[in-house]
């Protein structure tokens, strides 16, 4: 898989490939087709909100579909 990784702030993005992993209890696998990046993102990135909220780079943005679950959840 691929992600967008912040390994500091006021750093390049980088696009590295991961390791695949299963879904844990209460997760799900999602193929990704589309993801935006706001502003907010961007406040992270440049280092501009308090480092307690800069600890992970969520998206909150993204289209995709379900590709497996992890015990618990059903499609």
């Amino acid at each position: 898989m691929h992600a967008i990784v912040m390994n500091r702030i006021n750093a390049p993005l980088i696009w590295p490939h991961l390791p695949d992993r299963q879904p844990g209890p209460g997760e799900i696998r999602v193929k990704v087709s589309a993801c935006g990046v706001c502003r907010t993102d961007l406040h992270v990135l440049d280092g501009e909100l308090p480092a307690s909220l800069s600890r992970s780079f969520q998206d909150t943005k993204s289209s995709g579909a379900s590709m497996h679950s992890g015990p618990v959840l059903s499609r």
